[in-house]
């Protein structure tokens, strides 16, 4: 069985990871939300996709779906978890959580 993310760019989809780093008690450090919004809007401007797909629980990234959803590019917010943050339940989007599709994923990956 091949890995999901391997599976989900077989299927087109342009993946995008963040280095991770670790703080000084080796424990992994957050912070790429802002590198991340840029990339996505630069790319955007760049016009380097068409249409996005958004994986995340985050509400730090609600600004991102929201200016996406204003250019017609948004499709969907996955959310990894089922306690998606407020911020992005309220922007009348399409979200789909994927503890509740994890069957039918499964058959794919």
């Amino acid at each position: 069985m091949k890995p999901s993310h391997t599976k989900l760019q077989e299927w087109g989809y342009t993946l995008v990871y963040k280095e991770v780093t670790y703080d000084g008690d080796g424990d992994v450090k957050g912070n790429c939300d802002a590198e991340l919004v840029l990339k996505v809007v630069k790319d955007y401007f760049e016009k380097k996709f068409e249409k996005a797909v958004i994986v995340t629980s985050d509400g730090d990234y609600a600004g991102l779906v929201k200016f996406l959803k204003e250019k017609n590019v948004f499709r969907s917010l996955v959310s990894p978890s089922n306690n998606c943050s407020f911020l992005l339940r309220k922007l009348n989007i399409p979200i789909v959580y994927l503890d509740t599709q994890r069957r039918k994923l499964e058959k794919f990956i």
